[in-house]
């Protein structure tokens, strides 16, 4: 008889993803083997890149930060049963909105112009997600298809925007002028220095104080608010939903616009925090990695925070490895964290299935 696949929450949350982690650096050592390198070499750089210095800590987190906001997204969107793909777009149009706030709101002092820039990226990544998710309520259009169109759209009006409209005449990068001085959220080792405190500098900013907050925040919504158990029951059963009074179509667009929202937190802190300007592809395909976030999270904010730490420890990590290992390029990286989205989405059920056999035989055992 097969294992029952009933878990805690907080081994269906951390210990299953830190199994198919774990397992997928196995594999990961063994490609690293192959190619002739050593692979506890290799993890050592890693991990020595990424959390073995202040300045390698700092760079790991302000990647946390970003993986946070499009986990977030994918993750709302997910508990309503949607495949939200279209972060990426969503968090571009939100730079736009960034830009257009605090370039045309200059005569505000910082404590109003920082805040109006945040509600400007909700504002329009939640505007991006709102017509995808109305295409799906009302019109039957897949999500997906719709949210991979937008992705593109996005792409393509933000070039025609930087190189037509946005530009600033005397520069011949796309780009907006630089944002005005009190539009930029202090960075990390600018606040402990104001204390005495001296730190090493990185890109890290306060943003990551606001991606905590979403979290908590998303947390309360899905699990200790109405709006959340209707979306959550529209994602489980919409023929409940609509027999519980719910309407599936409302919980759609909402959350799509929750989804949007979220996603606009990667450019306030690229743009706010860190670039200071619009600039092309600011993004860098983080969109996409915010959906292996959400999946190895298992959706939920806990798990979102400890997958985007794994991700940051990736990227800031496969940095300083692709420098100190040549053999192993930036390339190769992708691969390690591609085999890690693999054991931790494809493969996931077996591991699950496993763990759930250990938690059966241990209670077995204590009865």
């Amino acid at each position: 008889m097969s294992a029952p696949l009933d878990l805690p929450r907080w081994a269906d949350t951390v210990l299953v993803p830190a199994v198919s982690v774990v397992a997928a650096f196995l594999v990961a050592g063994l490609v690293v083997l192959g190619i002739g390198e050593n692979p506890l070499s290799a993890t050592r750089y890693l991990i020595q890149g990424s959390l073995g210095t202040g300045e390698g800590l700092g760079f790991t987190l302000f990647y946390m930060t970003d993986f946070i906001f499009v986990g977030l997204a994918v993750a709302v969107a997910y508990h309503a049963g949607l495949f939200n793909i279209g972060g990426e777009g969503q968090a571009t149009l939100a730079g736009l909105g960034v830009a257009l706030v605090v370039n045309n709101l200059t005569f505000l002092p910082g404590f109003l112009l920082i805040p109006l820039g945040i509600l400007g990226a909700a504002a329009f990544g939640a505007a991006w997600a709102a017509v995808p998710g109305y295409l799906q309520a009302k019109r039957g259009s897949h999500i997906v298809i719709t949210t991979i169109m937008f992705n593109w759209l996005a792409s393509v009006l933000i070039v025609y925007l930087l190189v037509n409209v946005l530009r600033e005449p005397q520069s011949m990068n796309p780009e907006t002028r630089a944002f005005p001085d009190q539009a930029r959220i202090p960075f990390i080792h600018e606040v402990f220095g104001a204390i005495g405190i001296e730190i090493p500098a990185s890109q890290l900013n306060l943003t990551l104080v606001l991606a905590l907050a979403a979290s908590y925040f998303v947390w309360l919504l899905i699990y200790r608010s109405r709006l959340g158990y209707a979306i959550r029951v529209v994602g489980s059963n919409p023929s409940a939903a609509v027999y519980a009074g719910i309407s599936p179509a409302r919980i759609t667009i909402i959350a799509m616009l929750l989804s949007g929202a979220l996603a606009g937190g990667l450019a306030v802190n690229e743009l706010i925090g860190y670039q200071h300007r619009l600039l092309l592809e600011f993004t860098s395909g983080y969109g996409f990695v915010g959906i292996a976030v959400a999946l190895m999270g298992r959706a939920h904010p806990v798990g979102i925070i400890l997958a985007s730490l794994l991700f940051g420890i990736l990227y800031q990590g496969g940095a300083e490895l692709a420098f100190e290992q040549p053999a192993i390029t930036r390339d190769m990286v992708v691969v390690i964290g591609g085999i890690i989205i693999l054991f931790a989405g494809a493969l996931d059920g077996l591991f699950r299935r496993a763990v759930a056999h250990l938690f059966a035989r241990q209670k077995l055992a204590r009865a």
